[in-house]
């Protein structure tokens, strides 16, 4: 038993709530708002030092528990009790360890947990593993953060042999046998990523497309924000389920792209794709990237990976090959991915590239990451719409693991006040000027998300 190792003292939690400046589409529901869960862990070493810890993530109920029969307040309040079960069983833990190993023994009754809770709510489906890596996150990320406290050290400084307990391959098997975690992290954060914009199916593209405006004082139209934040790349949400209006999504945005880079004298900009899992079958994509390459082959180079185009269940949906599809761009497990076993399964379907989200648990993220970079994976960090310590948890993510890509935050668009107790500490992480995210400042000690009135 490591010196280092710590114990948990208390829990706590608590929510807050905000309304969206205009709404996000996902999946084909408007979302106006998002609910927060902050936790607040303490804990001890061995040694008899203690530390308080702080992790905070959106619940993200209609990404995490898509559902055609329950309501956004239905499966809500599951995942509310969710972070109460999960409450309790980490205030319950009396295990010793570095934080990756007290979330992998715990996890599994978290999943137990979120089984009962739906039976006690009586819910006409179950609570999905995914919605339950959510609620945990938070929680997983306190530890981390108050384990990186109470050593005086960034977290990235404590996934080496000196305070992890076992080597990779104890938690992802024999190939990573005797492999050290910080193998596959980096001490130092970029200085800077690429920020990847959301052109939600929503958001108007041009002042034409404006039906009312919001008036805050922030852009509104996509050439209003490439202007205002320097952008460079560029994330189109899709339908996947109107081939027609899809593609013409695509050739407007590039249209416009286009016209305000030009204006700028900027010759490089990217996209990546996102159809939220709604494309019917492989197909659809293969038609779609065709007929954007005939329609915009500029717009169509400027392509840089998709996400997730097909239903998330991958083991009930095993035709759905990809292999053609990554031979033209990378295409990447998102909501599939929940462990090694559902990286393994994408790569055997074709998909060559993962993404990394915070909202899945710093432990599992990293794990994730270490198996992705053994076996030649594109990388990329997405969001949940994260504000405040939720955004800094998923950027020094993006920060740490090497060869990630670029991070995706669309926070500053959709809810921008829940950023503002952060601008001070961070200001480059909150505020886009050059279309890249500062992220030197990740250097303080835990997760380095201590707001500024703290």
């Amino acid at each position: 038993m490591k010196p280092t190792n710590i114990r948990i003292d208390e829990v706590s939690y608590a929510y807050e709530d905000h309304h969206y400046r205009t709404p996000i589409k996902f999946g084909g529901v408007a979302l106006d708002r998002v609910t927060i869960v902050n936790v607040h862990i303490a804990v001890r070493t061995v040694a008899g030092k203690t530390a308080r810890g702080f992790g905070s993530m959106p619940l993200g109920n209609v990404w995490s528990f898509p559902s055609k029969t329950l309501s956004y307040q239905q499966t809500l309040d599951a995942m509310k009790g969710v972070v109460d079960q999960v409450a309790k069983i980490t205030r319950a833990c009396t295990d010793t360890g570095h934080p990756i190993d007290l979330t992998w023994a715990l996890e599994h009754e978290y999943a137990r947990a979120a089984k009962a809770v739906g039976v006690e709510c009586k819910l006409a489906e179950p609570i999905p593993h995914l919605c339950t890596l959510v609620c945990a996150s938070p929680f997983d990320a306190a530890l981390h953060d108050a384990f990186g406290k109470v050593h005086g050290l960034n977290c990235y400084h404590t996934y080496g042999p000196d305070f992890m307990n076992h080597d990779v391959g104890h938690y992802l098997g024999a190939d990573f046998k005797g492999e050290s975690l910080d193998r596959y992290v980096s001490k130092t954060p970029k200085a800077k990523l690429p920020l990847y914009h959301l052109v939600g199916a929503l958001d108007p593209l041009e002042e034409k497309d404006v039906t009312k405006r919001v008036n805050d004082g922030m852009p509104e139209t996509l050439s209003e924000w490439i202007r205002a934040d320097g952008l460079t790349h560029l994330k189109i949400k899709l339908n996947g389920d109107n081939l027609n209006w899809d593609v013409e999504r695509v050739v407007g945005v590039e249209r416009v792209a286009a016209e305000t880079q030009a204006a700028r004298g900027v010759k490089t900009w990217h996209y990546s794709l996102d159809f939220n899992e709604k494309c019917p079958h492989v197909q659809y994509l293969l038609d779609f990237l065709r007929l954007v390459k005939e329609k915009r082959p500029a717009g169509f180079e400027r392509i840089q990976y998709i996400e997730q185009p097909t239903a998330r269940d991958l083991k009930a949906n095993r035709h759905n090959v990809m292999h053609e599809a990554s031979k033209i761009r990378p295409v990447v497990i998102d909501e599939s991915l929940l462990d090694l076993e559902s990286i393994l399964v994408a790569r055997e379907m074709g998909y060559t590239g993962a993404a990394l989200k915070a909202c899945k648990g710093q432990s599992q993220s990293l794990l994730m990451a270490a198996a992705a970079q053994k076996y030649g994976m594109f990388l990329c960090v997405q969001d949940l719409t994260c504000v405040g310590a939720s955004l800094i948890h998923s950027a020094g993510l993006a920060a740490h693991v090497p060869g990630v890509a670029a991070i995706e935050s669309n926070g500053r668009q959709y809810c921008p006040t829940a950023n503002q107790p952060w601008e001070k500490s961070h200001p480059g992480i909150m505020r886009i000027t050059d279309g890249t995210m500062a992220t030197e400042t990740l250097t303080g000690v835990g997760l380095s998300a201590t707001p500024d009135c703290w």
